[in-house]
């Protein structure tokens, strides 16, 4: 059972079991919410259901929430993929390849053979944290951060890959950049990665 936590007299926060519950949960609540929610937004272990309180009262948004039966894995999300092209010559690939012990080939490989999905945005407008089902690219952070990553740079981090939508500090192993512009405020959808979106990377050749 999911633990829920009123926030102000404006939001709910409900804290989930894994990650796996939370897009579980996330695609729940996004297919038909009430009208009154504001906003949707999971991170790592919860999410944060935002409420205008004019219209909702915080019982009701409680009420929806225990009442949403969990989204199964295979309807998560969007239905269409987003491409990514990567060159891959970072500079931590073949640190990369010295922790996984395995060769850079490989490495590339596995990051555009695997299928990844948007858990969770944070950090920097436009900055996803991509997930997949496959346990081959699991590297730490690195033990002194950067204080300057370039945007366009593709990383890993823990169980997760993602892309810096501007240069900005970063702790993430790089193995290569893209092109991709992952963040336009001008756009009708400013952000290319958002919650539940599948991605795959290709080689750019």
């Amino acid at each position: 059972m999911n633990l829920l936590h009123a926030v102000g007299d404006r939001a709910i926060l409900v804290d989930c079991d894994d990650l796996e519950a939370v897009l579980a949960l996330n695609a729940a609540l996004t297919v038909a919410p009430p009208d009154g929610i504001v906003d949707i937004v999971p991170a790592a272990r919860t999410v944060l259901v935002t409420f205008d309180p004019a219209r909702l009262s915080a019982d009701r948004v409680t009420g929806w929430i225990r009442s949403t039966p969990p989204v199964p894995p295979e309807v998560w999300g969007y239905s269409d993929v987003v491409e990514i092209d990567v060159q891959y010559s970072g500079e931590d690939l073949a640190e990369v390849a010295a922790l996984l012990s395995t060769s850079e080939r490989e490495v590339v490989q596995a990051h555009t053979a695997s299928v990844w999905r948007v858990a969770f945005v944070g950090f920097a407008p436009g900055f996803g944290y991509l997930v997949t089902d496959s346990p081959q690219l699991v590297v730490p952070r690195r033990a002194s951060p950067r204080t300057s990553v370039p945007a366009g740079s593709v990383g890993l981090a823990g169980e997760y890959t993602g892309v810096y939508p501007r240069s900005s500090p970063g702790g993430w192993q790089i193995i290569g950049r893209t092109d991709a512009v992952l963040w336009d405020p001008d756009a009708t959808t400013p952000a290319l990665l958002v919650p539940g979106r599948v991605v795959r990377f290709r080689e750019a050749s």
